[in-house]
């Protein structure tokens, strides 16, 4: 049986060819480190880079490529932005449908710097309640941290409603951090529309570049603020003993990922081309397909919006008497269906929806290359499951 890879909110898969030959020439050709020497190789992987930085900030309309920074995954851009920022007794707003890259540094702090902490809730189809997160606003909040997009539900969160509410209070010392690892290559972004201080995301997901690889946004009002995580050679001022103070040198300490970039590059590059679109255009068709058949079969339940119009192709699922671990199993066994169950690091959305109780949720999430056939496949498969479970 042919792989069915629906695991695209865990990383996309397979990537466009021309990632692939851009990693290969990377190692292969190039084999030059990031601002490490002055031969042909190195300034040629620097203005690689820089353009990378360029086509990053295009895509979220960042004022300057200066303020993107190239991290390791979406998970050290969200540690390198809540661990630098925050200070002993300052008070952060999050919510229940948080992923843990986002849960566990906060917790950390709590316990480590006094930071403290207040969860808004979520709605039945896993959408933050703006008017918990603007009530739980003191003088004493330093930072809102919201993912953009659920991955356990899809559900598209309201940040831009959120943002104006906070700022219309007048609060301008909260730092407004979005985590945007399940939306960026999804969702058209602003960031200044969104009004983020922050935006984090990884770059081996929406962007279609190579694990490893993440993307971190900051605002000039508040890159002063933000300590790095990292301190070492940044291939500038070597001179000097401090670490640099400008973004993103401050934050790019170490080699960086320059295969990984590299296949950043050719990831966004294909977005923007017309394949790129036309590809984008099929996922959002295979997505609406593959809900509506979701939605048709008895002993399915799923979690989220159940429009495309407020979500994203990506869908949990729970399968009447079958635990979430074993449909999975079966799926992949029986079928070649490859998905995500359990929790996906995400514990308090499941509570506060009524699925941790059974572990958690199976969940399929459509890429850009599925095809029609593979879409049809699933729901069968999901369709024979589901009887068998009924009939059990």
């Amino acid at each position: 049986m042919k792989r069915i890879y629906l695991d695209n909110a865990a990383t996309s898969w397979p990537k466009p060819e021309t990632v692939y030959t851009a990693v290969d020439h990377a190692l292969r050709v190039s084999g030059a480190p990031a601002g490490r020497g002055g031969y042909r190789q190195v300034v040629e992987v620097h203005r690689l880079i820089e353009q990378t930085r360029g086509l990053v900030a295009e895509l979220i309309n960042a004022p300057s490529r200066r303020n993107i920074a190239f991290t390791f995954n979406g998970t050290d851009s969200l540690s390198t932005a809540i661990l630098g920022l925050l200070r002993p007794g300052d008070h952060v707003v999050t919510s229940v449908v948080e992923h843990n890259s986002v849960l566990r540094p906060l917790k950390h702090l709590e316990t480590t710097r006094g930071v403290t902490l207040s969860y808004a809730g979520c709605d039945s189809i896993g959408r933050i309640r703006p008017d918990e997160v603007v009530a739980a606003v003191g003088p004493r909040t330093r930072l809102i941290s919201l993912n953009h997009v659920s991955n356990v539900t899809g559900t598209i969160q309201p940040v831009e409603n959120i943002n104006t509410r906070i700022r219309a209070a007048g609060a301008d010392q909260v730092v407004l951090l979005i985590d945007a690892a399940q939306s960026l290559g999804h969702l058209p972004i602003d960031v200044q529309a969104l009004g983020c201080d922050i935006l984090a995301s990884s770059g081996h997901k929406g962007l279609m570049g190579p694990l490893g690889t993440g993307i971190l946004y900051v605002a000039d009002r508040i890159a002063p603020d933000i300590l790095p995580l990292r301190f070492g050679g940044t291939g500038t001022d070597g001179s000097v003993e401090f670490q640099p103070t400008q973004v993103p040198d401050k934050f790019e300490s170490g080699n960086l990922n320059v295969p990984g970039i590299a296949g950043i590059n050719q990831g966004i590059r294909f977005l923007n081309s017309e394949d790129g679109k036309s590809a984008q255009s099929r996922r959002k068709e295979l997505s609406q397909i593959l809900l509506d058949g979701i939605q048709s079969i008895d002993g399915i339940s799923l979690q989220g919006p159940h429009s495309l119009e407020n979500r994203v192709g990506v869908f949990s699922i729970s399968i009447a008497g079958i635990d979430c671990h074993e449909a999975s199993s079966i799926l992949d066994t029986n079928w070649s269906i490859q998905t995500r169950a359990g929790l996906h690091c995400a514990p308090l959305i499941h509570r506060a929806l009524g699925s941790e109780s059974q572990h958690g949720t199976v969940r399929l999430s459509v890429g850009l290359f599925n095809t029609f056939e593979q879409v049809q496949i699933t729901i069968d498969a999901l369709s024979k499951l589901a009887s068998k479970s009924l009939v059990g």
